[in-house]
């Protein structure tokens, strides 16, 4: 038996919203798609694009990014969030992370703001690591204190809510969604760029298709350019695949929350084993991050011979050769993100899990576990 640490999920109004697409269909899926997802959501605005990353870049766009501005993210984050970042010759800014949620660390992140006031500073971006969020209201008062832009990294928190609202409606100038997230990859790809902000989105817009204008009333094929943009359309095919998802969000999440109160009841008492401490009853569990007190990667290694795939969320950006190198940063720069790093790892959770499939994780851990001295 083996238990895979993600596995797509499909059903018969995706493969009914794909057929309609291959049928010829006069259904615009990326236009329903957008409505169906402020809906979902809650929000004003949503731009559909071609993946998370295109979402992060065009939201760099629509920020106007320009050289030498800064961005700050946490140093617990996938290496697109700095990349976009290093795209415009802008410089991002790491901070350390929480110990318990892996989330960016506010009192360090507010402590930054205080000590660098400058123009240059035009954004903070944010990652809700497993989906849990860090204090929004906290946060966005600290971004009209000092001025920045919030711009919430939510490739893991499609459905998760804050105080009740999804994640996308409560506040951040720009919230972006990958459908296909990290290490969790699916059949399709694509984004969300989420705002209640009409000039960012009507910005977006203009900027996610080459910024080509047209004249509704001249010929079809007459255009002018006016700014730097480039291509982050979604497919028609993605978009009828993901609408499906989004219908079956929320089931899914149910499902996933049920399988991490299974693991929770389970795990709790393993040796070097500690499972997540959600700062809220909202933990979506979007991921279920365990700590190994221990030789994680041995730990890790042992659960794959034993046909259990886990995850890493993330390595620390800092040991990564390319912002290592430009930036001079040293391993104990992050000593809390360091940490962790030695000590996590994700354990499989999908909605499609059956609960065979949790017990014999469940029980793989609890061998590999007793194995350790």
């Amino acid at each position: 038996m083996k238990v895979p640490f993600c596995k797509y999920e499909s059903s018969v109004e995706a493969h009914s919203n794909v057929s309609d697409v291959l049928d010829g269909e006069e259904l615009d899926q990326v236009a329903e798609l957008e409505s169906d997802f402020i809906s979902y959501i809650g929000a004003k605005y949503a731009l559909a694009t071609s993946h998370g990353t295109s979402a992060l870049h065009l939201a760099m766009l629509a920020l106007d990014l320009k050289r030498g501005d800064k961005i700050v993210c946490s140093v617990n984050a996938h290496p697109n969030v700095p990349e976009v970042v290093r795209h415009f010759d802008a410089e991002p800014v790491f901070i350390d992370i929480d110990p318990e949620a892996y989330n960016i660390n506010l009192d360090k992140l507010e402590a930054y703001l205080e000590d660098n006031k400058s123009k240059k500073l035009k954004a903070v971006i944010v990652t809700h690591i497993a989906g849990q969020c860090v204090d929004l209201t906290r946060l966005y008062s600290m971004a009209k204190i000092y001025d920045v832009k919030i711009v919430e990294d939510a490739s893991e928190a499609l459905g998760a809510t804050y105080k009740g609202q999804r994640i996308g409606s409560t506040g951040a100038d720009i919230t972006c969604f990958n459908f296909s997230a990290h290490l969790k990859k699916d059949v399709c790809n694509g984004g969300m760029l989420v705002s209640n902000s009409e000039e960012i989105i009507d910005r977006a817009k203009l900027l996610s298709s080459h910024a080509m204008k047209k004249d509704d009333e001249a010929l079809e094929y007459i255009y002018d350019v006016v700014d730097i943009g480039f291509d982050y359309s979604m497919s028609q095919l993605d978009a009828a695949y993901i609408r499906a998802q989004i219908k079956e969000q929320d089931n899914n999440l149910k499902r996933i929350q049920e399988i991490a109160k299974m693991y929770n009841e389970a795990l709790k008492s393993v040796n070097h084993i500690t499972i997540p401490e959600p700062i809220s009853d909202e933990h979506p569990y979007s991921l279920y991050i365990v700590k190994v007190d221990k030789n994680r990667d041995s730990f890790a290694l042992e659960l794959k011979k034993e046909g259990v795939e886990v995850g890493l969320h993330y390595i620390p950006l800092h040991f990564l050769s390319y912002y290592k190198v430009k930036y001079l940063l040293k391993i104990n720069n992050f000593p809390v993100a360091l940490t962790s790093y030695q000590q996590v790892m994700s354990l499989p959770i999908y909605a499609s899990m059956q609960d065979k499939d949790v017990d014999f994780v469940i029980g793989k851990i609890k061998s590999v576990s007793a194995t350790r001295v």
